[in-house]
C-alpha cells in the first residue's frame, strides 16, 4: 500500500502565488528607479550639486540684474568654485537697460561668477543694434563689461559679414572692435527714395 501525502489546501497555494508576485514585482520597482541623470564629474571633482531646468539671475551692487542664464543641466563643483551650465541661454543687461542675448553649446562661470566662458559654436547678439558675432570661444567679464574671443570670430549686420582673428566688445560702451586679418562684405545699399 502506497503512502498519501495530504495535498495542501487552495489557500495555501493562493497565500505563496501572492507572496511570489509581491517578491517579484518588488524587484522589479526597486530596479526601474529613474533618477534624474547621471552626477556629473569633472576634473574638478565631484559637484556639491546640480539643479536641471534652471534659471539664474545675477545682480549688480545696486541691486539691479545684470546676467540672466537659463540651462537644462547647471553643475557647482566647489574644488574650484566654477559653475558649468549645458547649451545655456544667457541675457546681459548693459548700463543703459539694453538687454543683449548669448549662447553656446557650453558655459562655465568663474570663480565668484566671473568671467562667463562661452564654447562651441558661442553667439552674442545685440538686437538694438542689429548685430550678431558667432565664434567658438567667447568670454564675459562682468565687472568690465567686456566681451572677447580670440578665435575666428564672423560678425554681421544685416546683409555685411566681417571677419577677423579678435574680438572686442564693451557692452556698457556701445563699442566693438575686430581685429587681425580682417576680411568682410559690405553690399551697397539700397536707397528707396518717398515720393
Amino acid at each position: 500500500m502506497a503512502l498519501r501525502i495530504p495535498r495542501p489546501p487552495a489557500r495555501l497555494w493562493l497565500a505563496l502565488l501572492v507572496l511570489a508576485l509581491g517578491g517579484v514585482l518588488t524587484v522589479i520597482e526597486q530596479r526601474d528607479v529613474s533618477l534624474p541623470g547621471p552626477v556629473p564629474t569633472d576634473a574638478a571633482g565631484e559637484p556639491d550639486f546640480y539643479l536641471e531646468g534652471a534659471r539664474m539671475t545675477r545682480f549688480d551692487a545696486q541691486g539691479k540684474p545684470h546676467q540672466r542664464l537659463e540651462t537644462p543641466r547647471l553643475v557647482h563643483t566647489p574644488a574650484d568654485d566654477v559653475i558649468r551650465a549645458t547649451t545655456p541661454d544667457i541675457r546681459l543687461y548693459d548700463d543703459e537697460g539694453r538687454t543683449w542675448f548669448a549662447s553656446a553649446d557650453k558655459g562655465r562661470l568663474g570663480p565668484g561668477g566671473n568671467p562667463l566662458t562661452l564654447e562651441g559654436d558661442a553667439w552674442l547678439e545685440a538686437p538694438d543694434e542689429g548685430w550678431r558675432l558667432d565664434t567658438e570661444v567667447l568670454v564675459y567679464d562682468t565687472e568690465e563689461g567686456h566681451a572677447w574671443s580670440e578665435s575666428e570670430a564672423r560678425l554681421s549686420q544685416h546683409q555685411q559679414r566681417v571677419r577677423g582673428e579678435r574680438f572686442d566688445a564693451w557692452i556698457d560702451e556701445a563699442r566693438m572692435r575686430l581685429t587681425d586679418n580682417v576680411r568682410g562684405v559690405h553690399p551697397p545699399i539700397d536707397k528707396e527714395t518717398d515720393s
